[in-house]
């Protein structure tokens, strides 16, 4: 029987802490604590060269169930739909008007935190979700 393999969820992004943040109100996630030998992240931050100062940030799951997320910071700006998404399921085992209302409730949640409702895609059933993008325009799910 193969191995299960752990595995991160890399975001390319223009303020990696920042997004990290975000990502952790989402869903319950904390920034792990500095590295080795670093009593805070200012004590990190300020041991790097100035170019790689703010370069990435992460946050993990504090139960390590969930993957960690790992954002770097990148020259770019993000100019096309993401190829791969992350799913909020809040909806799972609910149908209808009662998923519906789990949805929604979490849309405005998310809302002050700096996320944009795009649309709602309502089948009436099982598969309805909320498309929605982070402080970046990169696209998720509340499902």
């Amino acid at each position: 029987m193969p191995s299960v393999k752990q595995f991160q969820v890399t975001f390319d992004c223009a303020e990696p802490e920042r997004v990290a943040r975000f990502w952790c109100e989402v869903l319950g996630y904390e920034v792990p604590p500095p590295p080795k030998g670093f009593a805070t992240w200012d004590d990190y931050e300020s041991a790097q060269s100035p170019e790689e100062r703010g370069a990435w940030s992460a946050c993990v799951d504090p139960t390590g169930v969930g993957p960690r997320l790992y954002f770097q910071r990148v020259p770019e700006g993000k100019t096309v739909k993401n190829r791969v998404h992350l799913d909020v399921r809040v909806g799972t085992g609910l149908l209808g008007e009662e998923r519906l209302a789990a949805l929604e409730a979490e849309c405005a949640r998310l809302l002050p935190l700096g996320a944009v409702r795009v649309r709602l895609l309502y089948d009436g059933g099982d598969d309805s979700c909320i498309v929605m993008q982070d402080i970046e325009g990169n696209e998720f799910c509340i499902d």
